[in-house]
């Protein structure tokens, strides 16, 4: 069976910089795998090549065994491949209900269960007694999760998470890792998560794959890599906990 996300030999320069320095990496079907490294490693970039954000300068990338290079980016969303962002994407003067029903039509052309869909990301979010407020008004942490909603409500074989749990708080960081483990378990999704969250990523990745200064530096379990002396010198030294 193919892998449901294969990154080949990615590279890509920014002027004097090589912020993907041939980046080999492998997510299969069902997977909830971790991407960590200090900041400015490169996972960011990665997540921007593997998405049809940025043109890799050469390399492949991998969709259920089809390359999806050269597609736009609502094109690789339509075959299964979905993100989400740092910085949170939605529409402010549309309701939570009316954003998850615009991520709905986005990729669906038809209502054959739409609102149905909708009902279950609000009650997923828990969310349900804002569900006709517009989006401006919302906290960050719920906008975090209304865009995680949002995401989630077309089925899709693979999502890259870019920092979903950051710059929130504790209850809704458990209500994102829920979401992630309740769509894996019913959809077989996979998922590739980057973030500096070590206690989530271990309770979340049982593998994770580690990138330093563009590379790969290192795959296995997050206690077999936070082991490693490079791993511990790219994080300054600073064991992982």
């Amino acid at each position: 069976m193919a892998a449901a996300l294969e990154a080949i030999g990615l590279r890509k320069r920014f002027g004097g910089l090589q912020a993907a320095n041939d980046v080999t990496l492998s997510v299969d079907a069902g997977e909830i795998r971790g991407l960590i490294g200090p900041n400015g490693a490169g996972k960011t970039t990665l997540v921007n090549l593997v998405t049809g954000v940025y043109a890799p300068d050469a390399g492949e990338v991998k969709l259920a065994g089809q390359s999806i290079g050269g597609l736009a980016m609502h094109e690789i969303a339509r075959r299964g491949l979905v993100r989400s962002f740092q910085v949170t994407r939605l529409f402010g003067g549309l309701t939570v209900r009316e954003n998850l029903l615009t991520a709905f039509f986005a990729r669906r052309t038809s209502n054959d269960d739409g609102e149905a869909q909708a009902e279950r990301m609000i009650r997923l979010t828990t969310l349900g007694p804002l569900a006709d407020t517009q989006a401006k008004k919302l906290s960050g942490g719920q906008r975090a999760l209304l865009q995680m909603g949002c995401g989630f409500m077309v089925p899709g074989s693979c999502y890259v998470l870019d920092e979903p749990f950051a710059g929130i708080n504790p209850v809704i960081k458990d209500v994102i890792l829920d979401m992630i483990v309740e769509v894996n378990r019913e959809q077989g999704a996979a998922f590739l998560v980057v973030s500096h969250e070590m206690a989530i990523i271990r309770k979340l990745c049982p593998q994770v794959t580690v990138m330093m200064e563009g590379r790969v530096a290192a795959q296995g379990t997050l206690d077999e890599v936070a082991r490693l002396p490079a791993v511990v010198a790219g994080y300054l030294g600073k064991a992982l906990e």
